[in-house]
Formats: C-alpha cells, structure tokens, sequence
C-alpha cells in the first residue's frame, strides 16, 4: 500500500452482503427441487404393471408373426430404398 493511504473496513454484517445470499441461493434452490421431486414422487406414483404382462406380451408377438405377410412390401422398400430404380427387383 502506498504510504498514506487508509485500509477502509467494511464493518456490515455478513448477511448484508449481496453476493453471500447469491452464493447460499444455489445449494438452498437444489435442495427445495429435491423435496418437490421427493413429494410428487410420494404423491403420484408409477401405475403397476398389469399382473399378466408376459401373456400379452406373447399376445402381441402371435399378433406381429401372423402379419408378417402384409410387412413384406415394406420391408422390401426398405432393403432397396439405395438401389438405383433400374437395379430394383420388380
């Protein structure tokens, strides 16, 4: 310091400080979202999985196997979809 000059101390208290508050609000915001996130997970949760899953399950595979036939055009496309149209199956 250069001779003469004073050291101004600011006597305030910590909490009259602008930039303690901003550096408190982060950690306080995050732990309030957790408790919200906490709450509606208590209060709305997930439906149960229907007692015969697996059997619909192997409903819905019979279902797509026996419509494999109706597929076929679009799978068809699908292989060829690069396939310059003079090269393309007919």
């Amino acid at each position: 310091m250069p001779v003469g000059s004073k050291l101004i101390i600011d006597a305030r208290p910590w909490w009259r400080f602008g930039y303690v508050w901003l550096l408190i609000a982060g950690p306080v915001i995050v732990i309030i979202a957790g408790f919200v996130t906490l709450w509606l997970a208590v209060h709305n949760p997930d439906p149960v999985i229907d007692e015969d899953y697996y059997q619909h399950g192997l409903e819905i595979n019979r279902s797509l196997a026996d419509s494999g036939r109706s597929l076929a055009p679009a799978l068809k496309a699908r292989n060829h979809v690069l396939t310059p149209t003079k090269d393309q199956p007919r």
